[in-house]
């Protein structure tokens, strides 16, 4: 039982994203929808039907319109309405009497004369006083004049002037009621359902008939249809489908899973923080919940969702590829609301990656303003090809249809106070508040470069040398900037006993054991994160605070401490920085520009070569110290650094690079 619960604490983070996920899923396989039928629910006289042939289903009748039945009250035709199920068969019955005996000479005429009417009933009482009536043979109603039914006594009659033997009469007229079983009495009953049915409908659509064509525009007639269509719909159809929910849970499935997946496999990052994972299918419920409301007000409206704004939402806290990802998982799940399904699918996506790539670098406000135009644009360009190509274009005419695209536009706007809202509810941190942080004017930057100057020139370079390598390898440019404004504050406490701080060739170190001028050297690092957390840093920067030595050493107290104590064991964890070590591309790169920026400021002499071979010293070293196997970095990413770090070192220093002659 132990081994259960350790197991469950050991792989919590896993369960919740489990219970998460399943919670997930079951919303939205409750909010699709059921009905199939629901492309019809608001059409109206006029509407073009935009998707494929409809079919009806089922059978059904169209009712009367109300001017039509009072019509109907004053008129005369209340014929009474009979079932048939077979004509009488002449033949049949001859050959029964036959075998009887009862054909003699006169049996054939008299036979003749019974079977030249069409049909037969038992009593002509109830048919009295009409001057025909309704037979329903065949699904298939004809008026009938009375004269053309036969019934019992008027065979008798044929029979009897035809016929002096009362026993042949007696013995054929009892004879026609068993034999003629395919023709018996019908029924007055259903007579009075029917006849209320022809009152109040039209006429009976048949299962299989085409109710609409593609590109059909609705007429009176067609719109009665479709309305008596839906009707009998709801009135027949099952409230619950067993294999239409499996289906719901099923596609749901698929599509959270898939989206799971790649951030498994190919977003460890954001996969392993709860708190992302939570937020990205947080999202998405909140989009399918708001697809499901508007699309009970009308489908069309489904394009006034503003779904291109929760890419940028996405794109503000992650990256481009996690927002594209997300985002078709959004249109893919809200694309069943609708009866078009394409056309929504495709409008969708032409704009939604029109607008992650409108919003591929966030560095400006104004950049909003300008991806909510674009949307705009590409919501109408994809909906006149879409109608152009399938020749449509009468939709195009009516202004009223691009509405739903400019309100979703507009949707795009609220981008900004919605990042915010987010940031501060689940801890994100955004380029906006990227870029705030990286302001100069900002108070702990403000008071860095005041009380030590050294340190903010030196976080300066390492802050230009980082970025300019976070661009070549596919970082976060913004965010290793930042990071690296900020990773060194904590040698406020202790500017002097920092070499870039130091005035004159006094060392505050000669007073001090190198162990205990180690202690100070990585108490910077506790520091840093100690007054971070005070002036409420976003974690995503503290990170850089705490990782940019990783767990290396204070190589050079540690060098003088074994030379002090030279035969002696000892302790290299009291020069070992607490790490962590780097976990991502941004802090590696960070840590290699802090110890090469830092280092080359001891350079002797300022050339290519020793440019070159510093650089690859202090990346080596790192490397074989083992900090960067947490990191999503390659060596092919780490050659890219190097060179871009030597190229930038020698800009900074003027170095020329010698030609050969």
């Amino acid at each position: 039982m132990n081994s259960i619960f350790t197991r469950i604490r050991d792989k919590h983070a896993l369960w919740y994203k489990g219970i998460v996920f399943v919670f997930s899923v079951f919303i939205c396989t409750v909010l699709l929808p059921t009905d199939t039928n629901q492309s019809i629910k608001f059409l109206k006289i006029g509407d073009v039907w935009k998707s494929e042939n409809l079919i009806s289903n089922i059978d059904f009748l169209v009712r009367k319109k109300n001017s039509e039945l009072q019509l109907n009250t004053l008129s005369n035709k209340n014929e009474p309405i009979y079932y048939s199920e077979k004509k009488i068969n002449t033949i049949q019955l001859f050959k029964q009497l036959e075998k009887d005996g009862f054909i003699q000479k006169k049996s054939k005429e008299i036979i003749d004369s019974i079977y030249k009417y069409d049909y037969f009933l038992s009593d002509k009482t109830a048919i009295l006083g009409y001057d025909s009536i309704y037979i329903v043979f065949k699904n298939e109603a004809k008026l009938y004049p009375t004269a053309s039914i036969i019934d019992s006594k008027k065979i008798k009659s044929i029979i009897a002037n035809n016929s002096g033997n009362i026993e042949e009469i007696e013995k054929i007229i009892s004879s026609i009621p068993s034999n003629i079983e395919f023709n018996s009495q019908l029924n007055s009953e259903i007579s009075l359902i029917e006849k209320e049915q022809r009152n109040i409908y039209n006429n009976k659509i048949k299962k299989g008939t085409v109710l609409l064509y593609k590109n059909d525009i609705i007429t009176d007639y067609q719109f009665d249809v479709l309305k008596n269509y839906k009707l009998e719909l709801e009135m027949t159809s099952n409230s619950f489908s067993i294999s239409t929910w499996i289906g719901k849970l099923l596609t749901c499935t698929l599509i959270l899973g898939l989206m799971m997946l790649f951030l498994a496999f190919f977003r460890k990052t954001i996969f392993s923080l709860n708190m992302h994972v939570t937020f990205i299918l947080l999202m998405i419920v909140f989009v399918v919940f708001l697809s499901s409301m508007v699309s009970q007000y009308n489908q069309y409206y489904l394009f006034a969702v503003p779904l291109c704004l929760f890419p940028i939402l996405i794109r503000g806290f992650f990256d481009s590829r996690t927002a594209l990802f997300h985002f078709l998982n959004i249109v893919l799940l809200c694309s069943f609301f609708t009866s078009d399904k394409f056309e929504f699918v495709f409008i969708q996506l032409i704009a939604g990656i029109a607008t992650i790539f409108s919003v591929a670098d966030m560095g400006k406000r104004s950049k909003l303003l300008f991806s909510a135009l674009l949307t705009c644009v590409f919501y109408i360009l994809a909906f006149v090809s879409y109608h152009l190509i399938n020749q449509s274009a009468h939709q195009l005419e009516s202004i009223t249809n691009y509405y739903p695209f400019m309100i979703s536009s507009l949707g795009v706007l609220f981008a900004f106070p919605l990042i915010y809202l987010f940031e501060k509810i689940f801890g994100f941190v955004s380029d906006f508040t990227l870029l705030e942080l990286c302001d100069l004017n900002n108070p702990l930057l403000r008071q860095l470069s005041q009380k030590i100057p050294g340190t903010f020139q030196h976080s300066l370079q390492v802050a230009n040398l980082a970025e300019e390598a976070c661009y070549k390898i596919g970082g976060n440019a913004l965010l290793v900037r930042t990071g690296a404004m900020y990773h060194d504050i904590g040698k406020i406490n202790n500017a002097r006993f920092f070499t870039e701080n130091q005035v004159g060739e006094v060392s505050p170190h000669e007073d001090l054991t190198s162990d205990e001028s180690a202690k100070i050297i990585i108490n910077h690092v506790i520091s840093g994160v100690e007054i971070a957390k005070e002036n409420k840093l976003p974690e995503a920067i503290i990170d850089f605070i705490r990782t940019h030595h990783g767990t290396t050493t204070t190589r050079f107290f540690l060098h003088n401490y074994k030379k002090e104590h030279e035969g002696q064991l000892i302790n290299e964890d009291l020069f070992r920085y607490p790490g962590p070590i780097p976990f991502s591309k941004e802090t590696a790169v960070l840590m290699m520009a802090d110890s090469v920026e830092a280092s080359s400021r001891s350079l002797k002499k300022y050339d290519a070569v020793a440019i070159d071979e510093l650089v690859d010293r202090i990346i080596d070293h790192q490397i074989s110290e083992n900090q960067f196997i947490n990191s999503d970095i390659t060596f092919r990413d780490i050659n890219q650094i190097k060179k871009i770090f030597k190229k930038r070192l020698m800009n900074i220093y003027h170095v020329r690079i010698e030609y050969p002659r």
